[in-house]
């Protein structure tokens, strides 16, 4: 089975970004700016990773988060987020982000990224099924 990033932001931009990234790492990548449909891939299994932004819907991550989780408990969050209070990310890490990165601006952060999304999938193989 093909390794599965989903990709849930509210910025057309940035999902294009980082879809262009994985797409080029080899990943099988969906992305949307719909909780439902991110639900749907969660619930499906389609996604094994998801790239999480901080607004989509007029919810924020901390609305979603636990949905995803309560989908799947296993599921590694990446959430991108430049502007999140110290506050909100240690609620979300408690929730269960897996890991929490800023938007990239350049190759570097790009790196940053694709270095968490294979850590994510590598500590998938890891746990017992």
């Amino acid at each position: 089975m093909q390794e599965g990033i989903l990709i849930v932001d509210e910025d057309k931009d940035c999902r294009k970004q980082m879809a262009e990234m994985f797409i080029d790492a080899g990943y099988n990548v969906t992305v949307t700016n719909s909780i439902a449909s991110a639900l749907y891939g969660v619930l499906k299994k389609t996604a094994q990773v998801v790239v999480l932004g901080t607004k989509f819907d007029e919810l924020g991550a901390g609305d979603i988060i636990p949905l995803l989780k309560r989908c799947n408990r296993n599921l590694p969050i990446i959430l991108i987020a430049a502007d999140t209070s110290l506050g909100l990310l240690r609620k979300l890490r408690c929730e269960g982000i897996f890991y929490h990165a800023l938007r990239p601006v350049d190759a570097k952060d790009e790196e940053e990224i694709r270095q968490a999304v294979h850590c994510a999938f590598a500590n998938l193989q890891l746990r017992p099924i």
